[in-house]
């Protein structure tokens, strides 16, 4: 993704305003220390998720405050879900983080029923329940669209680097 994209949501005065007191939140901005999918922080991760919701919402229908506050916190499980298994034994973090991610938004942020949905449902279908609003499939489907650009750049850059790093015969 090119720069000027990555950081589109800060020129968005509309967007900013309904979600700058969690961006700001120490515990957010925590988020940064793990990575999520192949370089991308998880921090990074939220805030694209949360801004392509907000978008969808906006274009097609939707509480897209709800979207917007939500998308940010989707996944603030709070640990590195790379070690995760190993450290706890739980292997199962793709269906178990959703809960661990609203058990701490709770801690921190007021949220409204919907935004709670949202956090809960947005791993949906590997998840049984779906989301129930407009905003839950369009953070759930944000999610995977984000998920599979992080990953797949990070395959490429994988393929790519060692015929790159050849050096050059003449």
């Amino acid at each position: 993704m090119e720069p000027s994209a990555a950081s589109e949501y800060v020129n968005d005065q509309e967007y900013m305003e309904c979600v700058k007191d969690i961006l700001e939140h120490p515990v957010f901005q925590s988020m940064d220390q793990y990575i999520q999918h192949g370089t991308t922080t998880c921090k990074d991760h939220c805030i694209q998720v949360s801004y392509l919701g907000y978008q969808f919402c906006k274009r097609f229908g939707g509480n897209w405050r709800s979207a917007a506050r939500a998308g940010l916190l989707h996944d603030l499980f709070l640990y590195d879900w790379h070690t995760h298994a190993r450290e706890t034994g739980n292997h199962f973090h793709g269906f178990t983080h959703p809960r661990a991610a609203l058990v701490n938004a709770e801690k921190y942020f007021v949220l409204s029923q919907e935004e709670k949905d949202i956090i809960l449902r947005h791993m949906w279908p590997l998840t049984p329940v779906p989301p129930s609003t407009r905003a839950g499939f369009a953070i759930t489907c944000a999610d995977k669209a984000w998920s599979t650009v992080e990953t797949v750049e990070r395959i490429v850059h994988w393929l790519a680097f060692p015929f790159m790093a050849q050096p050059v015969r003449r």
